[in-house]
């Protein structure tokens, strides 16, 4: 997707939004003609609903665009946007009578409807132009979009042309457009370079098990962004059934996500220094596959107990963030689909989060409901600690009983960050089910454009 807004155009068709609680006045300030076809049309200014009023030569003059209510507003995020989408073909005005948040909200809305997943089947993109929103800053919603259209073509592209030689080559294609330096260690010079967890997650794979790095940016504060990268996940040893693996090729959202923020932060040209690391591997069945029940010894030293080969994005997270803690970062944030717990928690359309630094929560917070991106703060439990530690190794991966399993995902993660001042960790869904205003069914991007909008106030908090 390269979805822009018009430049300002006079002929521009005008849009007004009208709230059902003042139809009636706004429809009486209508021209006679116009207020009557409203009307005999059943116009009621549900959210997202258009009415569009005729010329006299039969062309569209005007479009009323519903704005339904708090309560319709509060239940379904970008209708606006979506609903400018689907107007004929033709240069339209943003809507007049919004509140500025709402207004951001619509024109994001309008350039996210213009997704489309055209790589395997012709998918012809919306026709309606839109004028750039007076007062907003557009060129930064443009690349919000692109942040968050790159990680969906990611997540949306199959593992047959998405695996880790093809997610190595994303990054270098990204890295080349901001001018970011990306190195790689792959196969067995993991082990030369003590990334044991990543190499026995992904050494039974066709295509090798890797660690990339990309890097952006010399001045200001130290951001790291840590992705999980299994581009399939067909369980290992631990095979999951068919159902379960049918979403596999969405197990490297984490590190889609990571990458369509890295976007975002250098298409902002933000002040500070950019870290992305991927551990980029298919947990495949092969005579080589990690076993359950054998001890892994990670990057850190800490030795793991493998109870479940299921469990591996833990494993390969771990040494790439002992790995970025080692030179701690300003903020550390790591992004996974992680767990199955999660969504039992929150749903598909929350994305679940863990630190221990109130700012850095309260930060992400203010932002998510800032940016329609909805998160949710989940809890390090310091007593579930005792459940990711087995009797013969230090860690657990898979911890038995089925409780809290998010957290204690999380609290294995946590091990390996322990050196970073700020860190925190997302257990996101990365697709969507079904189709929703703005957001297609499959791959979508969470949590991303809320930490881009919190990281001034992050990197700037004392």
């Amino acid at each position: 997707m390269d979805r822009r807004f018009s430049p300002a155009d006079p002929g521009a068709i005008p849009v007004t939004c009208i709230d059902p609680d003042t139809l009636d006045d706004s429809l009486a300030a209508l021209p006679a003609a116009q207020s009557a076809w409203a009307r005999s049309t059943g116009f009621a200014a549900g959210l997202g609903e258009t009415c569009l009023l005729p010329d006299a030569d039969g062309g569209i003059s005007h479009v009323l665009l519903g704005r339904g209510t708090a309560d319709a507003r509060a239940r379904k995020r970008f209708a606006l946007g979506a609903a400018l989408a689907t107007l004929p073909e033709g240069t339209y005005q943003m809507p007049e009578g919004l509140p500025e948040a709402e207004q951001e909200e619509a024109a994001l809305g309008w350039l996210l409807s213009g997704y489309r997943f055209g790589r395997y089947k012709n998918a012809p993109a919306p026709k309606a132009a839109l004028v750039a929103p007076a007062g907003l800053d557009a060129s930064a919603l443009e690349n919000i979009a692109a942040g968050e259209a790159l990680t969906r073509d990611l997540i949306n592209t199959p593992a047959s042309d998405m695996g880790p030689d093809q997610l190595e080559t994303a990054v270098h294609g990204l890295a080349e457009q901001f001018g970011a330096s990306v190195s790689v260690t792959r196969g067995d010079d993991l082990l030369t370079a003590n990334f044991p967890m990543i190499h026995a997650v992904g050494r039974a794979a066709a295509q090798e098990p890797r660690l990339i790095e990309m890097t952006w940016g010399s001045t200001g504060p130290q951001v790291t962004l840590v992705g999980k990268g299994v581009c399939f996940d067909t369980g290992g040893l631990n095979l999951k059934p068919g159902a379960s693996m049918g979403l596999m090729k969405k197990d490297m959202g984490g590190s889609a996500t990571v990458l369509g923020l890295a976007r975002m932060i250098m298409g902002a040209g933000m002040e500070l220094r950019l870290r992305v690391l991927i551990p980029a591997v298919e947990n495949a069945v092969a005579g080589n596959a990690f076993r359950p029940g054998d001890i892994l010894t990670a990057r850190n030293g800490l030795t793991v107990e493998i109870n479940n080969t299921d469990a591996e994005g833990r494993l390969v997270l771990a040494d790439a963030l002992t790995l970025a803690s080692e030179t701690p970062p300003d903020l550390l944030i790591c992004m996974a689909t992680l767990t199955g717990a999660a969504r039992v928690a929150v749903g598909p359309d929350i994305a679940p989060f863990y630190t221990d630094d109130d700012g850095l929560a309260g930060a992400l917070s203010t932002a998510a409901a800032r940016v329609a991106d909805p998160v949710w703060r989940m809890p390090f439990h310091a007593p579930y600690e005792a459940m990711i530690e087995p009797g013969i190794a230090d860690l657990d991966n898979a911890p038995k009983g089925g409780f809290a399993g998010s957290i204690t995902a999380a609290l294995f993660l946590r091990r390996f960050a322990m050196d970073a001042p700020r860190f925190a960790h997302f257990d996101i869904y990365g697709w969507q089910p079904a189709d929703a205003p703005a957001r297609p069914k499959g791959g979508v991007g969470q949590a991303a454009r809320a930490i881009f909008d919190a990281l001034p106030k992050v990197l700037n908090d004392d």
